[in-house]
């Protein structure tokens, strides 16, 4: 835990604290920012880290040291009138303080605390406010290393995915058989050659179900692909090693050399959709503005709207990106929710704007990484639909 750091930016949003929460473990995001080794929790404990000074802690007498490694006093207590006690002590002279709490839960990544464990705390009148901005400071900003684990897992994902459409090609080409499940597997057999990690996936979509933004072929769900059929691939991966972060992507083919207009007109408007955040993106921090979340969900969503397909477009633009494949940073996101963090240095998120009609559907999703004065594109970028 980087102490000093976390004071200033307490300091920089003019709170008074953090307080941090758990019980049976439900907070992963306080185990991480405080640097808080996991281990049995059957009872609450509570750390209250002021803009200045020394940070105190509290916890049950059955379950003494769960704050052992933190600095400062640590309160024992074991009824409940001794807990409330404790947490004046915690909060005293405090009026506004950060908790894992999210308004109306517009940032569900960050709303851990329960609404009772809030309430508790409201009665000692104290404001409780989100720690989305806090979260993502300390939980969505990236170092160096990650940003070079990021960019090499890119170029072996990259290497995958255009392995994948070969293997597409060569047998829709030749009329052999080839099921979506088939795809799946010839590139996790890939990732793992190329020694990368995936939580799950990848998303091959055949036809209808490339409409299906979380469609994932199984053994005994999935369909065959041929000449003729639209196909999406969804792929994400990152480095076998400790601290990489993840690249995310989506392309899609079409098995042949003349598609419809349709899927052709429906390409063209889903890309001119995602280029319009890259643009609003790469305009705003070359320019040194603040950039909200919502913002880019806003430009990318009203090229969709204009094209009339605005009813098929059923999820947020993008989502923020690292060690995990959903990050816990800002999300391009005012359809879902209504995301009002900063998009900030050091972070990474995912645009990937989709249309999904009841036939086939096309989504094209590339990262963007935000630098100090500039944003990047940190991949290949699907210009033209590939026919395969």
């Amino acid at each position: 835990m980087n102490l000093a750091q976390i004071q200033q930016e307490i300091r920089n949003q003019k709170l008074d604290g953090w307080l941090f929460f758990d019980h049976h473990m439900r907070d992963p995001l306080a185990y991480r920012v405080l640097g808080l080794p996991r281990g049995k929790v059957t009872r609450r404990w509570y750390y209250m880290i002021p803009a200045e000074g020394e940070p105190k802690g509290m916890e049950h007498r059955i379950e003494r040291n769960q704050l052992a490694t933190l600095p400062g006093e640590k309160i024992a207590y074991s009824s409940w009138k001794e807990q409330l006690a404790a947490l004046g002590r915690l909060t005293a002279g405090m009026k506004r303080v950060a908790m894992q709490y999210s308004p109306m839960c517009a940032v569900p990544y960050v709303a851990t605390v329960d609404a009772g464990t809030v309430e508790l705390v409201r009665t000692l009148g104290v404001e409780v406010v989100t720690s989305a901005e806090l979260i993502q400071i300390f939980e969505a900003r990236w170092t160096p290393e990650q940003l070079e684990s990021h960019l090499e897992a890119g170029r072996r994902v990259d290497k995958v995915r255009a392995e994948a459409f070969e293997l597409i090609r060569e047998r829709t080409r030749n009329g052999v058989a080839l099921q979506e499940v088939e795809v799946k597997a010839f590139v996790r057999k890939g990732f793992a050659d190329a020694g990368l990690l995936t939580d799950s996936g990848p998303i091959v979509g055949a036809n209808a179900n490339a409409s299906n933004p979380h469609y994932e072929p199984t053994a005994e769900v999935t369909a065959p692909i041929k000449s003729g059929d639209w196909v999406l691939l969804d792929m994400w991966a990152k480095l076998d090693q400790p601290g990489s972060v993840y690249y995310d992507i989506t392309w899609t083919a079409f098995c042949g050399d003349t598609p419809t207009d349709e899927m052709r007109r429906v390409f063209t408007t889903v890309r001119d959709a995602r280029d319009a955040a890259i643009a609003r993106v790469t305009k705003a921090i070359s320019a040194g503005q603040e950039l909200r979340g919502f913002e880019v969900d806003d430009a990318c969503r009203a090229v969709i709207i204009d094209a009339g397909y605005a009813e098929y477009f059923t999820h947020r633009t993008g989502h923020s990106i690292g060690v995990e494949v959903h990050g816990n940073g800002a999300n391009m996101d005012n359809f879902e929710t209504h995301d009002e963090r900063r998009v900030m240095p050091w972070s990474c998120f995912s645009v990937e704007p989709g249309i999904y009609l009841p036939n086939f559907g096309v989504r094209s999703e590339i990262n963007m990484f935000i630098g100090e004065h500039d944003a990047r594109v940190t991949g290949a970028i699907q210009r033209d639909m590939v026919l395969l």
